[in-house]
């Protein structure tokens, strides 16, 4: 029985990777700052929880032995510590950076230029790293991922509903987007595992589905069993929103320029993966 570390296990693609994992007949050791979540007592099979901070060596030291490791925590931490990972045996690492690598690259806020050249640099980071430790890698660049609840994303949104009965619109919201379960993302870690054609490669994981933003809290509302209501807000007003919503430390990132997004295409094709691994996605499914 081969073992492989997941980094980060706690996360909602964790969630679904864990007992794909154990399925397919890999013993696991799952490792999180927070330890044992509550939901790992639906992972069937070979899993273990190890509590430890990717961002601190000393928490590395003694690590099992592993022949992967496959990445859902942040990705600037991680080519610091391939050194210990390598030694407790890993040769196989699945990574995943995002698809913000491209839509925050031209953005009018410099904190998210900042963040799209430190993907960048985080994965070329990566891949040296991983020259250097003879380990294969693979990195996913996945769009807008829902399915657990746990995503600052549909979850948002559904909050959103949920507590006003509506939801807060700029402009048309005619931005198309590709919506990722998170268990399409799990299935893709599986698959590319062993396969020599997905080795030294990167991917954009995208939905399998491409509506527009409108459309797609639309679906949201549908999943609720509520009829859609939509108030266009002015860009001042939504920017003063966003900003209050930012004293939130989960949501300290948001802008303005966030909801002007809502009507720019983020669209990235997933052909490749589906050559190369088979890659599949469902449709939009709330």
């Amino acid at each position: 029985m081969r073992t492989v570390i997941v980094s980060g296990a706690s996360s909602q693609i964790g969630r679904m990777l864990l007992p794909r994992l154990a399925q397919a007949g890999f013993r696991v050791i799952a490792l999180s700052r927070k330890g044992e979540p509550a939901w790992q007592e639906g992972c069937a099979g070979e899993v273990s929880w190890l509590r430890a901070d990717i961002s601190d060596p000393q928490s590395l030291q003694g690590l099992p032995a592993a022949d992967g490791l496959i990445h859902l925590a942040p990705l600037a931490i991680l080519s610091d510590a391939l050194a210990a990972f390598a030694a407790s045996g890993v040769r196989r690492l699945i990574a995943f950076s995002s698809s913000s690598k491209f839509s925050k690259a031209q953005s009018p806020v410099a904190a998210e230029r900042a963040f799209a050249a430190r993907l960048q640099a985080a994965e070329d980071a990566v891949a040296a790293a991983c020259g250097r430790h003879a380990m294969h890698w693979t990195i996913f660049r996945p769009t807008l991922i829902y399915g657990c609840g746990m995503d600052r994303n549909v979850a948002l949104i559904r909050r959103i509903i949920h507590v006003t009965g509506f939801f807060p619109l700029l402009g048309a919201g005619s931005g198309l987007r590709q919506p990722v379960h998170a268990d399409d993302l799990a299935a893709a870690c599986v698959a590319v595992f062993d396969n020599p054609a997905a080795f030294d490669k990167s991917y954009e994981l995208s939905g399998g589905e491409c509506l527009s933003y409108r459309a797609m809290v639309e679906r949201i509302f549908a999943s609720l069993h509520l009829k859609p209501r939509f108030v266009r807000i002015p860009v001042a007003l939504f920017g003063a929103a966003l900003r209050l919503l930012a004293f939130i430390p989960r949501y300290r990132d948001f802008n303005v320029a966030m909801a002007q997004r809502m009507n720019e295409d983020l669209v990235y094709a997933h052909d490749d993966a589906t050559r190369d691994f088979g890659y599949q996605p469902r449709k939009f499914q709330p």
